[in-house]
């Protein structure tokens, strides 16, 4: 793979006595490289392992590059990280990590933002039973059109709004759009709690898909960005585990409306609370060092690191944000450089695995879980749609444990692969005569496995790993990118499915999902970079060489 390898100008700090800063001036512009395997980003050492196909690194370099790293070895302990780039080869990399135990605090903040995840599962979720009690107290009880005018216009109020989240973060920051993002959800809960007529119900489930739209897109941005790199996949998963808890959170809501057919109003109108709840929270949470330095905010970005990492990590933090230096050498990008063919390739990859995420049949699944587990004699609805929140909740713990010991690719490719096997029997179920006698259990076991199968990779992943491939300055606008196919895929399904069962018949929609689910493999074995232990800067470098 051929590379133009630079060294930009950066700080880079030791621990002395006051831990001051070593500046460490001096570009090499190196043309023709070829990358060998070793091409470290250690503390202070950016190239140890280049090896040149034109002219060798001058002498001078050499002693510069070996002082360096004498200092650097005997004051940080560094590991070696291997993984994938676009290219296909595998690098070491070596990311800078504390000496001891870190005094900053990142946990809290992370559970700020999720109150975004969980309003995100809980307007999702909050509808399915509350729609027939609603119907009845609007009027709307025999007209199934504007029935799905009320269900589909938080989808298309969420496509929106995760198309403007990236902007809005861009312009004026992570923690104020998250404030921002309040206004929207407060109004949407209010107006739907309040609602006296079906045109006011749908203004208020518009308004509430904006806010769980912009949601969709920030919430992760803002977890990675803040996350230490030890531990940003098992955070970043954090956020589909609260997703899935805001669905479930919807479920307990809807327990009382047999004995209440009114308490619909007030399970739309308890949305608010967390809505009010993020928006003092985020005034309270550190802005993204990794945005305020784009900014050129560079003591508000030293105080966010000490608040989140503690004062000794400030020194290395910032090394890293300036070996990346992207952000503060080159103008904001537009939405017009997604399509570059700088950044096409990367962009397409989060756009691919939100629409692979769609066409798998994860909501047709759901949907149809009901009629299955009544086809097995589980007659409760309540029973069929906990069962399926449970296994849900449960695949994404164990997805939050593994994320940073087993990797995001490999999570996505066990994933998808268990879901085409999931589907397959799905599918079999339903037509092969021989399994008659078993086939309710066979649509059960089937169900759950799939769900499972979804929540380990398919589910998670795909929003924690697109902040960290995506360049700094390209990072807001192409989650927001990715999260918009998501939503108009999530759309186009849910209009679509019901005619192409009809037609087809749910056993070979089924056998298409399988299908779905096998391509999704190998798309992700040949196009999917891992990013376990990496810091989002070596992987911008990586991904990104500055040419």
């Amino acid at each position: 793979m051929q590379a133009s390898t630079h060294l930009i100008e950066g700080n880079l700090g030791f621990d002395l006595s006051k831990r001051r800063e070593l500046a460490c001036c001096g570009e090499v512009r190196e043309r023709n490289l070829t990358l060998n395997r070793n091409l470290c980003f250690g503390s202070g050492s950016i190239c140890s392992g280049l090896r040149s196909s034109a002219v060798p690194m001058g002498a001078e370099l050499a002693r510069a590059r070996n002082g360096i790293e004498t200092v650097v070895r005997s004051s940080v302990k560094s590991r070696s990280v291997k993984a994938q780039v676009s290219g296909g080869d595998v690098e070491d990399l070596t990311p800078i990590n504390p000496q001891g135990k870190s005094s900053g605090i990142v946990l809290p903040f992370v559970g700020v933002a999720c109150l975004g995840a969980i309003l995100f599962g809980y307007h999702l979720g909050v509808v399915n039973g509350a729609l027939e009690y609603l119907s009845k107290d609007l009027g709307i009880a025999e007209n199934t059109v504007l029935q799905g005018w009320v269900v589909s216009t938080l989808l298309a109020g969420a496509t929106v709004g995760s198309f403007t989240g990236g902007a809005l973060a861009d312009k004026f920051g992570r923690t104020r759009t998250f404030q921002l993002d309040a206004i929207p959800l407060i109004i949407g809960a209010v107006l739907t709690a309040t609602a006296q007529t079906v045109q006011t119900m749908i203004i208020g489930r518009l308004l509430a898909g904006i806010g769980i739209g912009i949601s969709s897109a920030i919430v992760p941005l803002y977890i990675s960005e803040i996350s230490p790199t030890e531990i940003r996949g098992a955070l970043g998963s954090i956020n589909q585990l609260f997703i899935c808890i805001g669905i479930l959170a919807a479920l307990v809501a809807g327990l009382p409306l047999a004995r209440n057919p009114l308490w619909w109003r007030t399970m739309f109108g308890i949305a608010a609370v967390p809505s009010i709840l993020l928006a003092l929270g985020m005034a309270f949470s550190p802005e993204s060092p990794r945005w305020l330095f784009q900014q050129g905010k560079i003591p508000e970005a030293e105080k966010s690191i000490r608040t989140l990492y503690g004062k000794e990590r400030v020194a290395e933090v910032m090394y890293e944000l300036r070996t990346a230096g992207q952000g503060s050498t080159e103008q904001e990008a537009r939405w017009f450089d997604l399509f570059s063919s700088r950044y096409w390739k990367v962009v397409s990859v989060g756009a691919a695995l939100f629409l692979f995420q769609q066409l798998a049949g994860i909501n047709a699944v759901v949907y149809y879980s009901t009629a299955v587990f009544r086809s097995a004699g589980i007659a409760s609805d309540v029973a069929a749609s906990a069962l399926v929140g449970a296994s849900n909740v449960f695949g994404t713990a164990i997805a939050s444990s593994l994320m940073d010991r087993q990797g995001r690719k490999s999570l996505l490719i066990t994933s998808f692969a268990g879901m085409a096997a999931s589907m397959l029997v799905l599918s079999l179920s339903f037509t092969w005569k021989v399994l008659a006698p078993y086939s309710g259990t066979l649509a059960v076991v089937g169900t759950v496995l799939y769900v499972l199968s979804f929540s380990l990779g398919a589910g998670p992943v795909p929003a924690l790993l697109l902040p960290e491939i995506f360049a700094s300055r390209i990072r807001a606008k192409a989650v927001a990118l990715s999260l918009g196919m998501h939503w108009i895929s999530n759309f186009v399904i849910g209009l679509c499915f019901l005619s192409v069962v009809n037609k087809f018949g749910i056993s070979s929609v089924y056998l298409g999902f399988a299908g779905v689910c096998l391509l999704a493999v190998l798309y992700i074995a040949g196009n999917v970079v891992e990013t376990k232990g990496r810091s989002l800067e070596e992987i911008e470098l990586a991904l990104n060489p500055v040419t």
